[in-house]
């Protein structure tokens, strides 16, 4: 957790033989200048493996911010709207073709690569690019949540673990917002997207993952069982030979009732993706299904737990194995599964694929981790029941039907598309027409690139 996102591509694409500005000359120009630096960033970043792909994400990021305010003007442009105090007046000279290439669409044909889809609307090349934007806003998400699950590094401290987990979540926020502002903006499309990436539904279904991602984030941040379990398989960590690690009392109810909402989303957005493909509007990705899924299942099993760690706190230690073993069931574990006969071959299977592909981290949703916490508390609680209280179990069917309702505690602030500044538009005045303009803007493009140029020149051809 978060989903591992891919990236879209984009071909190299000119705004000034489609558009014109009388009002500020240099604005088509320039958003191509930056265009062409977002194009060249995502290709490279496509190039790159797995683990040099993360320490490049900011730049994709400030690619994409630098970018969008000129978009953003030439489209804002096309109704003569004010910005920044200025009137920006567009000019549509002829229909302009984009082309970019879809992530989260599957090949109808198994085996076959999605091809890049031509756009011709204006409109079409926002979304792209704003998606791009909220995908890569969930890659940093991830990217900062890789130190809590270090095996062979120090983790982190207390405090180092809550700023990691609010930057985190600060991020996935980011990109539900984003989601959210894309599909209130299909509304105003009357035609069919020209693929699933780009239907509203499926910017719906990814801001409530989004949503949901980022609530179970913020139980993790108060919830002690994820930062026990990580010590312990730590190979670096020698605290246990001083003191067992300290386990704090938590707000039971509180926490299951947010994991209650997580999952709620979860299955909101399941539901919209798996009406988009009965429908025949495309295909969705397999793996996003899937992992959408397991953000169901484990914000359900998770609830279990702490219901279990609320009853367990009451004295009810019976009706907290109860609970536990309803998780287990929630996540998908059987009956003989509770007894740890087929868990150490799964975790085996799970550590070398998390070795073989270090880009799917996480695509468990936390799972097994969740399993981990599970079979803990069941072997303590059950020697302890076993020993002194002596407490009959519960049947789990009882208790999944007295789960209380989901409590959402975010409230999603509305994205808001960034616009030049009044000093920039200012400067777009300047007529391009000339020689000289045309050579202080290649200037300025060699400038911009020469770091993504001279990477370009010991990696090879790129297909």
């Amino acid at each position: 957790m978060p989903f591992p996102f891919v990236l879209p591509t984009t071909r190299s694409f000119s705004f000034t033989p489609f558009f014109s500005c009388d009002s500020h000359p240099s604005l088509p120009l320039t958003a191509s200048i930056y265009r062409g630096v977002l194009r060249d960033t995502l290709k490279k970043h496509k190039r790159l493996s797995p683990a040099e792909q993360e320490p490049h994400l900011p730049s994709v990021l400030s690619s994409l911010n630098n970018y969008f305010p000129y978009l953003f003007a030439i489209d804002q442009g096309l109704s003569n709207q004010i910005l920044s105090g200025q009137e920006v007046d567009i000019v549509l000279k002829s229909t302009p073709t984009l082309e970019w290439r879809p992530t989260l669409s599957d090949s109808l044909l198994p085996g076959r690569k999605i091809p890049k889809i031509k756009v011709e609307s204006l409109e079409y090349e926002i979304y792209f690019t704003l998606s791009t934007l909220a995908y890569t806003y969930t890659l940093l998400a991830q990217a900062s949540l890789n130190p809590l699950y270090f095996l062979n590094a120090a983790l982190p401290s207390l405090e180092q673990r809550t700023h990691i987990i609010s930057t985190a979540s600060k991020h996935l926020l980011s990109a539900a917002s984003i989601h959210e502002y894309l599909s209130k903006c299909c509304e105003q499309i009357s035609v069919p997207s020209p693929c699933v990436d780009l239907s509203q539904y499926t910017f719906k279904a990814l801001a409530y993952l989004a949503l949901a991602e980022a609530t179970l984030l913020a139980v993790l941040k108060d919830d002690p069982y994820p930062a026990i379990i990580a010590q312990h398989r730590n190979k670096c960590d020698k605290e246990w030979m001083i003191k067992p690690p300290d386990i704090p009392k938590v707000r039971a109810n509180l926490f299951a009732r947010l994991c209650l909402a997580a999952a709620e989303n979860a299955s909101n957005g399941l539901s919209i993706l798996s009406n988009v493909f009965s429908k025949g509007q495309g295909k969705i990705n397999q793996d996003l299904l899937k992992y959408m899924e397991e953000v169901k299942r484990t914000s359900r099993g998770k609830a279990c737990r702490f219901l279990g760690i609320g009853a367990e706190l009451n004295g009810q230690i019976g009706t907290a194995i109860a609970w536990l073993q309803a998780g287990m069931h929630q996540l998908g574990m059987s009956s003989e599964d509770t007894k740890m006969r087929s868990l150490k071959k799964l975790k085996k299977d799970w550590e070398e694929k998390r070795m073989e592909k270090r880009a799917q981290w996480g695509i468990d949703a936390g799972k097994l981790e969740e399993l981990r916490i599970l079979n803990l508390l069941e072997f303590k609680w059950s020697k302890t029941n076993n020993m002194i209280n002596t407490q009959p179990i519960p049947p789990v069917g009882p208790l999944l039907a007295m789960m209380p309702s989901g409590r959402e505690i975010f409230a999603l602030k509305p994205f808001t598309p960034p616009v030049l500044e009044a000093t920039i538009l200012e400067s777009l005045k300047a007529h391009d027409s000339s020689d000289e303009s045309d050579g202080e803007a290649r200037s300025v493009r060699s400038e911009v690139c020469s770091g993504i140029k001279s990477d370009y020149s010991n990696g090879g051809i790129y297909y």
